[in-house]
C-alpha cells in the first residue's frame, strides 16, 4: 500500500481517485503519520459474498447438540 503526502493528496487527487478506481489503495499522511486511507467501495455484491464466507466458517466450527438437549433447553425452566 503506497503512503502519499496530504499535500500531494491534495494536488493530484484526481489522479490518485483513478488509481483507487483500478483497485490500489492508498494511506494518506499529515506530517508523516498516517491519517487516511483511500480503498475502493465495495459492492453490495461482495460485501454480502464476504458475509456469507464469514458464516459458512463460523457454521464449520459449531458443535450440533443433540435433539433431547434441545428439547429439554427450550422447556428448561417451565413446570409441568
Amino acid at each position: 500500500m503506497e503512503i502519499v503526502g496530504a499535500y500531494e493528496a491534495k494536488t493530484h487527487l484526481p489522479r490518485l481517485l483513478d488509481r483507487v478506481a483500478r483497485g490500489e489503495s492508498l494511506i494518506i499522511t499529515r506530517h508523516g503519520r498516517p491519517v487516511a486511507q483511500l480503498t475502493p467501495v465495495a459492492t453490495e455484491r461482495e460485501l454480502a459474498e464476504k458475509a456469507a464466507g464469514r458464516i459458512m466458517e463460523r457454521r464449520k466450527r459449531l458443535t450440533r447438540a443433540p435433539l433431547a438437549e434441545l428439547m429439554a433447553s427450550v422447556h428448561e425452566g417451565h413446570k409441568y
